[in-house]
């Protein structure tokens, strides 16, 4: 039977512990035995709990004295301190491990980091961006690229009235994400309701999410009747049901997995021409693409999907059907196809 190691060492949940998750539930339903070590008294570790077959492996610092978990198995590094942890274990236990890289910056330039990549069985990029990011990186590498999945996120239609009946006459311009302004510029969304506040009192931004910058952002709405920070929810597929539009201002993206879940519930969609976006945001099919930065394009494009129903009902439409080429299931099929590869070329 295939054994798979999968390891994320990650602080907090965020887009990549949530993709890791996915993958595990979803290869839950294969025939493979599955193991996960993760950071001891992390929420990935608490999310994990109820996979069935699945051995959960929390563990702490000093990582390397649990090198012996991957014995046996192929291990699948899910972020970067997992990466190195895994090219321990190739030398220390003779572990083969794929690598997936999410996020959008150049790995580190020294000789370690770059063994860790060239010494690895497969290298996975969640967007062709990314693939061209590893590619300049390291030219020995060539990264398969597999997408990450909208979660199929439940909706509660009670929920979804109770946060309507809030902004009873508004419409809503939602957004998810960790409130980390230096990655998804959430200080530009703010800016464009500034400037619509006016003008379109109707228009209502609700940021969804905490973080680093929360103070800082909250700063940047001060005096704003037309921004509502609601903080971590738990719920988020009722909130995305509640908005009339996502947008999303990031200054850079690996993919934007949380797109794909607005998308799903049938969200138009306002984002940044950026990284792997334009890879999920078709302009003028799903969505509408903005320059990163820019208030004044961002507040445009909102109010051009806000003031045209038949267009919101046309990139709505158009979203449902892309986002349902995005499934776990099918992120784990491709998985299970470079296992296979890699366990057939022993």
């Amino acid at each position: 039977m295939l054994r798979i190691c999968h390891v994320n060492l990650a602080r907090g949940y965020r887009g990549g512990e949530r993709q890791t998750e996915l993958l595990i539930r979803a290869l839950s339903h294969h025939a493979i035995a599955q193991r996960a070590v993760v950071r001891r008294d992390e929420e990935l570790g608490r999310r994990l709990a109820d996979v069935k077959g699945l051995d959960l492996r929390p563990i702490g610092k000093p990582f390397l004295r649990h090198v012996g978990l991957a014995r046996g198995a192929l291990l699948h590094a899910h972020e970067s301190r997992a990466a190195h942890f895994a090219h321990a274990c190739r030398w220390l236990v003779g572990t083969r491990y794929v690598i997936t890289r999410r996020v959008d910056n150049r790995p580190a330039a020294g000789p370690i980091t770059r063994a860790v990549y060239r010494q690895a069985s497969a290298v996975v990029a969640i967007s062709a961006a990314i693939a061209r990011i590893l590619g300049g990186y390291d030219r020995a590498l060539s990264p398969r690229i597999v997408p990450s999945a909208q979660a199929g996120l439940p909706v509660d239609a009670t929920a979804v009235a109770r946060i309507r009946a809030r902004w009873p006459t508004r419409f809503l311009v939602g957004h998810a994400g960790a409130l980390d302004d230096s990655q998804k510029g959430q200080r530009y969304l703010i800016r464009a309701a500034r400037r619509l506040e006016t003008s379109h009192p109707d228009v209502h931004v609700v940021l969804l999410g905490s973080g680093k910058d929360e103070a800082v952002l909250k700063r940047e709405a001060e005096g704003l009747t037309n921004v509502t920070f609601e903080g971590h929810v738990a719920n988020v597929g009722d909130w995305l049901s509640a908005f009339d539009l996502f947008a999303f201002p990031s200054l850079h993206e690996g993919l934007g997995s949380v797109l794909l879940d607005a998308m799903a519930a049938g969200l138009p969609v306002v984002a940044s021409r950026v990284d792997g976006i334009p890879e999920i945001v078709r302009e003028g099919e799903n969505g509408l693409l903005v320059p990163p930065a820019d208030e004044e394009a961002l507040a445009a494009a909102i109010l051009r999907v806000h003031a045209d129903s038949e267009l919101r009902s046309r990139l709505a439409a158009a979203g449902r059907r892309i986002a349902q080429q995005y499934t776990p299931e099918r992120m784990a099929q491709s998985y299970l196809d470079l296992y296979g590869e890699i366990e057939a070329s022993r």
